[in-house]
């Protein structure tokens, strides 16, 4: 059985019965009180009654600290992201669930970061996500059938490797986990589209933020992504820059006019469900709204390279094509770097002896943290050199992370035929 009312076997039904005694204590404070609601918890947990006892009641302080019955309300996401963070809500599917819109190509994450807090961000996200439940409610109401998880197309076009800068995957995963922990079963299906070669190594960055049933969600779809967006959103909800007729009320065929009119309870002023089209694009962030100068990283290991000594570090590549990744910060003077690969028998080898693949050069480190990645054409054992041959008299302290990220798409996403 689903799970879900109507389909549910004996021993579900008895653990919803179970569940909702349990809670009885907290179930005035909770956004519903419905089986529809309940049930959403009791599945993230695979009826697991503990477990999602335990789950509800972080929420429900979760929903006390970040006051979210009134964030839509009584708080503003800074202007930065207003302005800056791209994505927004436009439409609905074939079923009526709301459509949210996630383009990873306009984001500068650097930008962001330096612009505003992380709290900011999780906020943000957790607004967000308050609207689109009051927007599923909406359409419950209007639709008389429940309706309680959005679809989301994330369009890829424009993966860089700055999109994957470590310090924005964290935020991305801290992000991720908020919504995995309290927002359970709020996605309908994912659709991955325009996504460049890089984005299985940017998947393998952020997989372990999502649980395996969000997994299953997700579908990357081809050069037929139009065809496949039809298949599950008819034409006049969809914009034409997806492959659909619909326009925002300035022609604009990316949809991004907000005219509908809020209240100042985040209600709106017309009876159309507000689904006016809100698509944000985001863009280059202005150093005139940045709020610090550098983002602070932790790093894996922290070494001392003495005066005069090269620093060999070998990182095992299996497969061709793979992403090795560096990050690095050294204290007090700059660092030598270069990254080699062994082309004999392994141990130490002399630098003549390896194969240059990043040539070495020196990086002010310690007035800038280095931050870079590349592809290996090849499998084989790759040497980050860190170099300190041309100091004399001082030693260095360098702070870094190295990791490598396979190439293939991960079996748990699938692909769209």
């Amino acid at each position: 059985m689903s799970g879900r009312v109507g389909e549910l076997s004996a021993k579900q039904a008895a653990s919803l019965a179970q569940f909702r005694d349990r809670i009885g204590d907290i179930l005035p404070e909770l956004p519903a009180q419905h089986d529809h609601y309940l049930l959403r918890w009791l599945r993230a947990r695979s009826f697991n009654v503990p477990k999602a006892e335990v789950m509800i009641r972080k929420h429900l302080d979760f929903r006390r600290n970040m006051k979210a019955d009134t964030i839509i309300s009584d708080w503003t996401p800074p202007e930065v992201i207003t302005r800056y963070v791209s994505g927004g809500m436009c439409g609905y599917d074939k079923e009526g669930n709301p459509i949210w819109y996630d383009l990873v190509g306009p984001l500068d994450p650097k930008g962001l970061l330096m612009s505003a807090s992380k709290q900011d961000f999780l906020r943000t996200k957790m607004r967000n996500m308050e609207m689109l439940q009051r927007e599923c409610e909406k359409q419950s109401e209007k639709l008389g059938v429940n309706v309680e998880a959005i679809t989301l197309i994330y369009d890829c076009e424009g993966l860089g490797f700055k999109h994957m800068w470590k310090p924005a995957i964290e935020t991305y995963g801290e992000i991720l986990t908020m919504f995995e922990d309290n927002y359970p079963e709020g996605l309908k299906r994912v659709f991955l589209i325009k996504a460049p070669k890089l984005f299985p190594m940017a998947y393998n960055l952020i997989k372990r933020f999502l649980c395996e049933e969000t997994r299953r969600k997700l579908t990357v779809v081809g050069s037929n992504w139009q065809e496949v967006l039809r298949q599950h959103v008819d034409a006049e909800q969809l914009p034409v820059a997806y492959g659909g007729t619909r326009t925002d009320p300035d022609g604009d065929p990316r949809c991004r006019t907000m005219v509908s009119a809020r209240g100042s309870d985040g209600e709106d002023g017309d009876d159309d469900g507000g689904d006016d089209p809100q698509i944000n694009y985001g863009g280059t962030v202005p150093q005139s709204y940045y709020i610090q100068n550098s983002i602070k990283v932790q790093y894996d290991t922290t070494v001392s390279i003495g005066r005069g000594a090269v620093l060999q570090l070998d990182v095992h590549v299996s497969a061709p094509c793979s992403l090795l990744r560096w990050q690095f910060a050294s204290d007090g003077a700059d660092i030598g770097f270069g990254v080699f690969r062994r082309v004999g028998p392994g141990g130490q080898q002399e630098m003549a002896d390896l194969l240059e693949v990043l040539p070495s050069q020196r990086y002010n480190a310690h007035l800038v943290p280095e931050d870079n990645m590349m592809t290996c054409p090849e499998a084989g054992v790759y040497v980050l050199s860190f170099d300190n041959t041309y100091s004399v008299l001082q030693s260095k302290r360098v702070s870094y992370t190295a990791e490598v990220l396979p190439p293939s798409l991960p079996p748990s996403v699938r692909q769209a035929p």
